[in-house]
């Protein structure tokens, strides 16, 4: 991890700050952007997140996929937390905390909405960052490779019914035809552009491909923050009317992470799995691809909505959260091999 992606979670805490500013300042140029849509897809945010997304997806190696025999209890664990417990536990959480608990505390008209940016924040494990995670827990690269892209794979087929499942049982509207727009443009169409721009690179060698994936790491990272910095100009208002929302928020996201990466290890554990996968699987069972779930919040809810701020309250814990998790990982490997 380089001291940019260390320092993630200040430099969107200067977005909020940078945003909310800029909102109040140059109201009318913000009124522009937002207006700037084709078919309900806000162009501006539109290249942003591409710029966001297929850089991540450049280092996915479908080929990976043929390894997933040489680990199938830690694929098996992970495949589980993944898409039978997170979304469904986020959804839990949410409804608990978002539409009971926290209720008194948070905007009314946005209740809904921010329950439906939280479900949309766990419908989708992380792509990119799990590498860096691996690594800091000496995980098994290949189990996590060829973890990532198949998790990529069903990702494909099962981001909208999931979403509009959860959405459905929520009593939330799904805009079905937005819903499947989203996931053409944000997930079919970058990984097939990845994954040619890959193989076009390879031809030219390894280190093509690893030069390339260098370059286009700041410029990711750069457009998520350009992102950040557009949603919160839209949502400045309610903010500084409601300082404490996003640390409301924070709480379900908190307690969902935990939970999971928590469950992934025991299992793990229980199932006999060795420390260099069973660390990946509990990682990449709590991670969230919150890029995706940020461009998904902002074509089905818009700029202005409760779920594209709940996504990014995602963003913003995303490092110190996941650190912490690394730290407990490899405490906790003593403990973890006095069984295995």
């Amino acid at each position: 991890m380089n001291n940019f992606e260390r320092y993630l979670t200040l430099w969107v805490a200067l977005c909020i700050v940078v945003g909310i500013a800029l909102g109040h300042w140059l109201p009318g140029l913000f009124q522009v952007i937002a207006a700037a849509e084709i078919a309900q897809v806000n162009l501006p945010v539109a290249g942003l997140i591409w710029l966001m997304i297929v850089p991540m997806l450049l280092k996915i190696d479908f080929a990976a996929l043929g390894q997933v025999g040489q680990h199938w209890r830690g694929i098996g664990v992970t495949l589980f937390i993944n898409w039978a417990v997170k979304p469904f536990s986020m959804a839990l959480l949410g409804w608990l905390f978002i539409g009971w608990l926290l209720r008194p505390y948070l905007p009314q008209d946005q209740i809904q909405s921010y329950i439906a940016g939280l479900i949309l924040l766990a419908a989708a494990p992380c792509t990119a960052m799990v590498f860096v995670w691996s690594n800091l827990v000496r995980g098994e690269p290949h189990f996590t490779l060829s973890q990532v892209a198949l998790n990529d794979a069903i990702m494909v087929v099962a981001f909208a019914p999931l979403v509009g499942l959860l959405l459905g049982i929520s009593a939330i509207t799904v805009p079905w035809d937005t819903l499947l727009l989203s996931v053409g443009l944000y997930i079919l169409v970058p990984v097939l552009l990845a994954q040619l721009w890959r193989r076009q690179l390879l031809r030219q060698g390894e280190a093509a491909l690893q030069r390339m994936q260098a370059r286009l790491g700041p410029v990711s990272l750069l457009a998520l923050l350009a992102t950040l910095v557009l949603l919160f100009a839209f949502q400045g208002g309610q903010i500084v009317a409601h300082p404490l929302v996003i640390a409301l928020l924070a709480v379900p996201i908190l307690i969902q992470v935990y939970f999971n990466a928590g469950l992934a290890y025991w299992l793990n554990r229980r199932f006999g799995v060795a420390h260099c996968v069973a660390g990946p699987s509990a990682l990449i069972g709590a991670s969230n691809f919150f890029e995706l779930a940020v461009a998904a919040a902002i074509s089905l809810f818009g700029l202005q909505s409760g779920a594209a701020l709940a996504t990014v309250v995602g963003v913003l814990i995303e490092v110190p959260v996941m650190l912490s998790v690394v730290y407990i990982v490899n405490a906790s490997r003593g403990w973890y091999e006095n069984h295995t």
